[in-house]
């Protein structure tokens, strides 16, 4: 088991500048009846539509809610529950009924199918009080946040997780959720979303978690391994110690999630579990990938990723990080469709849509950053000439770097340490590397440095302005390149096609 780690808390939380981009968010109905389509694995097994079709019936207090699951004709008889207002232990308490098993203090969702609970109005808050499902199926919750939640202390909610599903549940879409703790363990707090005892075809997305010791887990333990098929997208993970989520057994798979500050591990993929992590956006982290806390490994598939100021501690043992460079392992065939957005979108993607009370606003897949006002095609500089180089100091000394998985033998550090005997690869055909600075930087010329024996093996490529997700420009072959002076921390380079491994010797960067 994970050993019990003090919150890193932030009185305030960084705000993630807009980027102009294409493609990126697109308003769907407003929080009521009209919830929009699962996502993911939830659309598997016959789907996941919730209460659709059936009465819906407006509830201020967790004793209402209760009602109204009670009130139905049968325990399958669709219903859709809009809440509003702050539901907690005082006024919830347990109903009886044929239609139902309820309990006080505790919204239970058990022996029941077809139900929406959704948020609607000012909103709906869960206020240390639990939603728990139980030997359930096809249910969808929307625009509700669930906070400080407790398996001891006081008040206590029997379970301890803000939503927590087991024993035989299937098909559960949680969408436009905010889930929040104020502590771990060790103030009495448990996990954010977990899945227990043959938990399957559920699909978290739009939400956001953050300030707690656990995000949540598939599977109670190393012999528990009947849960699968979940899919985590377009979720914000913050201040989050550990499980990312932990996953023992089955398959899950995450995209197009930002991960930030997590502080001791991230997904823990364990005990023969398969995990597909793309397009994901991790930042200011530590082990965000990998088999953690158990001899019993677990396995994953990557690409796309972005790891932005992650730290990866040294394998031994029961510790088993993914990275410095992490690799495929295994590999996972996913049965839905789905878009993927560039993962330099991510953050900004997510910073507009995750969470309740976002308007139920999500991403088409397409999110493709802008290009700035393009350079004077009448200037005497060719862009992408590699026989013009740029003059003047290469910035690039001194700074620091980092990127995509990168091949084995290779470093982020040896395109910005002068010497081009040495280079950054990728662990496959394509990938990115970034140069970055502690404080504000004026750049307006590139020159990239491709390795000796390997000139033309880069055959097209994108440079970004990595803190807005801007294109600066883009183009078929390696070498120097100008735009507008734009000032920045940093800047990536990212190989979207080549004809072999790419080997790049220098990321030089210029003031021009």
């Amino acid at each position: 088991m994970k050993r019990s780690a003090a919150l890193r808390f932030h009185a305030t939380l960084a705000t993630t500048a807009l980027a102009a981009a294409t493609g990126l968010v697109v308003a769907m109905p407003s929080a009521s009846a009209a919830t929009g389509s699962a996502t993911g694995y939830a659309t598997q097994n016959g789907g996941t539509t919730g209460g659709a079709g059936g009465q819906t019936v407006r509830a201020t207090t967790g004793t209402a809610i209760h009602t109204a699951l009670c009130n139905r004709a049968s325990s399958s008889t669709p219903i859709i529950i809009e809440v509003q207002g702050t539901i907690n232990h005082g006024n919830t308490s347990k109903v009886s009924g044929s239609s139902c098993n309820t309990a006080a203090g505790v919204i239970e969702l058990k022996q029941i199918s077809n139900v929406t609970i959704v948020g609607v109005g000012s909103g709906a808050v869960f206020d240390q009080l639990g939603i728990h499902i139980r030997e359930a199926r096809n249910i969808i919750i929307q625009n509700v946040t669930v906070r400080n939640v407790k398996k001891s202390g006081s008040p206590t909610s029997n379970g301890g997780d803000a939503i927590g599903m087991e024993t035989d549940v299937r098909n559960v879409w949680v969408d436009h959720v905010t889930l929040e703790a104020s502590g771990g363990e060790s103030e009495g707090y448990d996990g954010l979303f977990d899945m227990k005892d043959n938990t399957q075809y559920v699909t978290l997305s739009y939400s956001t978690l953050r300030n707690s010791g656990r995000g949540g887990l598939i599977g109670s333990s190393e012999s528990d391994r009947s849960n699968g098929n979940i899919t985590f997208h377009h979720n914000l993970y913050e201040n989050i110690d550990s499980r990312a989520p932990l996953l023992r057994g089955g398959i899950a798979h995450m995209y197009n999630n930002h991960y930030k500050r997590l502080n001791d591990s991230g997904i823990n993929s364990r005990a023969g579990a398969r995990a597909k992590v793309d397009n994901n956006y991790f930042e200011d982290s530590k082990d965000v990938l990998g088999t953690f806390y158990t001899s019993e490994a677990g396995y994953w598939q990557v690409s796309g990723n972005i790891f932005d100021n992650v730290t990866w501690s040294s394998r031994s043992g029961d510790n088993q990080p993914a990275g410095p460079n992490p690799t495929s392992n295994t590999s996972v065939s996913i049965p839905y469709s789905y878009k993927l957005d560039a993962a330099n979108c991510v953050p900004d993607v997510v910073n507009r849509t995750a969470g309740a009370n976002k308007g139920l606003k999500v991403s088409d897949g397409n999110c493709t950053p802008q290009n700035p006002t393009p350079t004077d095609p009448t200037d005497p500089t060719d862009p992408t000439d590699p026989t013009d180089p740029p003059t003047g100091t290469n910035l690039s000394l001194g700074a620091g770097a980092d990127g995509s998985s990168k091949a084995g033998g290779t470093s982020y550090g040896n395109v910005i340490d002068g010497n081009l005997g040495t280079y950054w690869s990728p662990s496959g055909s394509t990938g990115s590397v970034s140069v970055k600075w502690s404080s504000d930087a004026t750049v307006s010329k590139v020159n990239i440095r491709e390795a000796s024996g390997s000139e033309g093996t880069v055959r097209s490529w994108r440079l970004l302005n990595h803190d807005t997700g801007a294109v600066l420009a883009s183009g078929s072959s390696a070498g120097a390149v100008s735009f507008a002076r734009t000032s920045l921390r940093k800047i990536t380079f990212e190989v979207t096609g080549a004809s072999g491994t790419p080997r790049i010797a220098e990321f030089e960067t210029y003031g021009g």
